[in-house]
Parts: structure tokens; sequence; C-alpha cells
């Protein structure tokens, strides 16, 4: 039984707040696995599907599980996960009529063009989280090493590396930074920012994965010629058309010649020396700035400034750059010696709304 505010003290209440404070981080993990749950039963597809709120009985009746289960148990457990992920936002009760997607949830259905599915299932893999486990392990040892990552402590190679080597991995890793890829593009050229590609009449995109952004370039810009510019087993296999081609390759070594270069979530994978050195290499790669030269870059600007949602997200990536890579999040500041280091003589940063 709960005790009245007037029986207990300040120390006692604050007490009792920082333990709320604690469980609610140390359980924050319920929230995405909860969530993981609901998309590997389909869960949003099904209510979507159904066409008006869906009570719990007719949701239990729908989902792909073993009919020979318990009912009432079933019926038990699917109310107390749909009870969380009301809480969550992800859907909406209303009293006795039944469930609805939330907005939020839009981007949770399987068919939806900017679903981020993909994107859940790859930072909610087994692959992915374990190294969260050896975090404290690494920075024992970080300064051994500075190529060293909590990924390739617990897995025995840089997450490249074994994407490289583990097909399954490397179909996940992909599909979610497509899935991220189509939402950003979509975002952007519908909201007028793509005219940042107009006048140019080639663009190369280095690290490209599987061609979501150059495609989506190469169909709104038909004037642009685009190359992938990837890793030989990321495209292999992949066709392009008229205006859009693959090239393997190495970023390191050399990068293909355009007008434009593009790198989308690709500096923030790497320590400032190696961006430096990849910055250069897309220098050499296209004409001067006089000419037309340019390189156009995708990424999270550091900014403490946000609103506090947007601001925890990019304390997360900061977060996940830590431990899956040698790369970090980077504020504006940090951004611009970058470039001069790099050897560019000006920059413009657009912050996205």
């Amino acid at each position: 039984m709960a005790l009245p505010n007037n029986d207990i003290g300040d120390e006692t209440r604050q007490v009792l707040a920082a333990q709320a404070h604690i469980w609610n981080h140390i359980f924050n993990y319920i929230n995405s696995m909860s969530l993981k749950c609901a998309i590997q039963l389909e869960i949003p597809d099904i209510i979507h599907s159904h066409g008006r709120p869906m009570n719990l009985s007719d949701l239990v009746e729908a989902l792909p599980i073993n009919n020979n289960h318990d009912k009432a148990k079933t019926h038990d457990c699917v109310y107390r996960l749909m009870r969380i992920l009301v809480h969550a936002g992800f859907f909406i009760q209303l009293a006795e009529e039944g469930y609805l997607l939330a907005p939020t949830s839009r981007l949770l259905l399987k068919d939806e063009t900017m679903s981020m599915i993909p994107f859940l299932n790859l930072q909610l893999d087994p692959n992915s989280m374990d190294p969260w486990h050896s975090l404290s392990k690494w920075l024992n040892n970080a300064s051994d090493d500075s190529n060293s990552t909590p990924y390739a402590t617990v897995h025995g190679m840089p997450l490249f590396k074994y994407a490289e080597n583990e097909p399954r991995f490397n179909h996940i890793f992909n599909e979610a930074m497509a899935s991220d890829a189509r939402l950003v593009m979509s975002v952007l050229i519908q909201n007028g920012k793509g005219l940042i590609f107009e006048g140019l009449k080639s663009l190369v995109d280095v690290g490209g994965g599987t061609g979501t952004v150059a495609k989506a370039i190469a169909d709104a810009f038909p004037q642009i010629n685009c190359t992938v510019f990837e890793l030989p087993h990321v495209i292999e296999g992949l066709e392009g058309s008229k205006n859009l081609n693959f090239v393997g390759g190495d970023m390191f070594n050399s990068i293909p010649s355009a007008n434009a270069i593009l790198l989308k979530w690709i500096l923030h994978d790497w320590s400032d020396e190696d961006c430096i050195k990849i910055l250069k290499k897309c220098k050499e790669a296209i004409p001067s700035k006089e000419n037309g030269g340019k390189v156009i870059l995708i990424e999270i600007v550091m900014d403490q400034n946000k609103d506090d949602k947007s601001y925890v997200t990019q304390l997360f990536l900061d977060m996940l750059m830590m431990v899956n890579a040698t790369g970090k999040e980077r504020s504006e500041q940090e951004w611009a010696k970058l470039f001069v280091d790099a050897g560019f003589s000006d920059y413009n940063i657009k912050i996205g709304d």
C-alpha cells in the first residue's frame, strides 16, 4: 500500500524518487524488446489491416501464434504487452472499442516506404546488442589500440569486416541503412532541400550501400549521372540503370571523379584521422569550387540546444558510434576543424528542422 506523501520525510522521498529514476533506466530495454516482439508478431500490420479499432480478442485470434496455447494466459499476456506499448505511445486504446495505431506506428508497417523495421532489426539483433556487455572491459583497454571497439572485442573483428564475412549480418545491416536512406531522401526531396543537387552533372555516393540514396537522386534529377561507390561485397550482383551505376572499391585508396561527392552517415563511423584521409580523397575527386565541385555530407550535428528528444537521440547515436566503430557524432566546431584540416577553404552547414 502506498504511503501518503505527508507520512514520509523529504530524504525518504528523494531516495524513493532516485530508486524510481534508476529502475526506469535499468528497465528501459523492456520498451525496446516489447516493441521488437510486437514487430515480430506483426501487430502493427494486423491492426492497420483491420481498418477500425481492434479489440483484444480479435487481435489475439489474428496473431501468428500457436492456437493450442492456454487462451486465457495468451489473452492476458497480449493485453500486458499492448498496455506497455500504449503507454510508450505506439498504440492508442479507445476504451472498449480496441486498439488503433498511433501516428508513430506508421513507420512500423512492413509495406510503408519509410518503414523503420529494418533499423529496429539491426539494432536489437543479438549481434548488435552483445558488444554493449563488453563496454567497460573495452574501456579498461581502449588506450592500447586506437582502432579497437567493443564490437571488435566481442566479435573478433571490426563491424565492416564482420559484415563482409557474415552474409546474414551483411543483409540486415544493408537493409537498415537502406531504410534510413529512404526516409532521409524522402524528407530532403519533398521539402525542397534536394535543391543542393540542382545543376550537377555527376555525383558519387561514397559508401552508398545498395544504392537507395543514389537511386532517389537519379530518379529526381535524371540529368545527374550517379555512381554508388562501395565495398565489392556490398554491391555484388547489383545492376545499374541509365543514370545509375555501381563501382566497387575502397574510399581510403581513391574515389571516382565527379562534380560532387556525397557521404551519408559515413564520416561518423571513423576517427578524426580517418575522416581527414577520406575528405582529402574526396577533394582529389572533384573539380575546384570555382568549377562547381563540392562535397555533400549528410550527418548529425551535435547541438545541446536542440529539444530534449533530439538531443537524447544524438547522445544515443554517439554512444552507438563508440561501441560499433571508431567514430563519433560531432558538433559544428568539430566538423569545421575536420574540413579545415582536410584542406577545404570553406563550408556551409544546413541544420535540418
